[in-house]
């Protein structure tokens, strides 16, 4: 088969480990630039530093405007999204994606414009599906789409969410992919591309839960939990998808997560409104006591009320809450690998 041009790598949780193992069996002139994402949000990183030391291959963190060049690895700098445009390293402080920046996406999706067939993508070992909407397009495109093996995984759910919705061309031991990645590079793998996977249609119940009382309406929109606009979704292959007009973009499982992050925040900021309310009547009763009983009765049935509706709200909060986002792609991974 032709050679590929180009390796993009993501991993988020335990990918430092599996990142160095990688490097430290790659050759000193594999002949194509290497690409990698790692989820590192704004904090410092010394990933650069650590691939240098376990291999041959220089790395270091990726500069706006910088060309790519054969026989080096760019890793995505802290807080900026990496992606190639007109041939060369762009970095960016663009929306999150999937919660995160630097976000593995953003790489894969312009890796697939740019190279199509001549691509190859490679998710490892994170949690929940960053990457899976960008190895899609890199198959889609005619590129090689990898993923480490769930099992061999310290985090299986980002190649679990890979296998799933892609057609990958190997899921492969970690310790497999080195000499894999040289095969393509040089041209020497003769496996047959396989082709990708073809949408599907989803049925989704119309059934909601009714509460006794004056029912909710239903929301006109779901908004984005970050920055609280209306949300269009989408389908991708087989993955749903939701984006915000400002660019804010989530696959169902990480919008699920953030949603219910964002709700638990705010309901915890309601049971420090109440707590400080109580207080507050408290103090009002204090002063009131001596010259407005009446009154200072009032404000310490008020001190009641707000302390007595944060307790509860706060046992609310703190309850089991039913979260298939969380559970659901483990049992099916599960089932999955049962059925194989």
């Amino acid at each position: 088969m032709a050679r590929s041009s180009i390796i993009a790598i993501g991993a988020s949780a335990g990918g430092v480990r599996a990142l160095c193992a990688l490097a430290s069996e790659l050759p000193g002139t594999i002949g194509v630039p290497v690409l990698v994402v790692l989820h590192v949000g704004s904090q410092q990183s010394v990933l650069p530093a650590l691939l240098n030391a376990a291999g041959p291959l220089p790395a270091k963190h990726a500069e706006d405007g910088e060309p790519i060049l054969t026989d080096h690895i760019y890793v995505a700098p802290p807080d900026r999204h990496m992606v190639i445009a007109d041939g060369r390293l762009r970095l960016s402080r663009g929306p999150r994606e999937n919660c995160a920046r630097p976000a593995i996406d953003p790489l894969f999706r312009s890796v697939a414009e740019s190279f199509g067939p001549a691509a190859v993508g490679v998710i490892l070992t994170g949690n929940q599906n960053d990457g899976t909407l960008g190895l899609f397009e890199i198959a889609r495109r005619g590129g090689i789409a990898i993923a480490q093996h769930p099992d061999d995984a310290a985090y299986p759910d980002m190649p679990r969410s890979a296998a799933a919705h892609v057609a990958l061309d190997y899921t492969e031991p970690l310790a497999v992919i080195p000499k894999l990645l040289v095969d393509l590079a040089s041209g020497k793998d003769g496996k047959e591309k396989v082709m990708p996977i073809t949408p599907l249609q989803s049925e989704v119940g119309q059934n909601s839960e009714m509460i006794e009382r004056a029912p909710f309406e239903r929301p006109v929109a779901i908004t984005c939990p970050e920055c609280g606009g209306a949300l269009h979704s989408s389908e991708v292959g087989t993955i749903t998808k939701f984006d915000c007009h400002i660019g804010h973009s989530y696959t169902a499982e990480t919008m699920a997560g953030a949603q219910f992050d964002k709700m638990e925040r705010m309901m915890r900021a309601a049971v420090r409104f109440l707590n400080e309310r109580a207080e507050f009547c408290l103090q009002m009763a204090e002063q009131t006591y001596s010259v407005e009983p009446e009154l200072c009765a009032s404000w310490q049935a008020a001190s009641r009320q707000a302390l007595d509706r944060a307790y509860k709200l706060r046992d609310l909060v703190e309850q089991n809450w039913i979260t298939p986002e969380r559970t659901g792609a483990r049992a099916k991974g599960k089932a999955d690998s049962v059925n194989r």
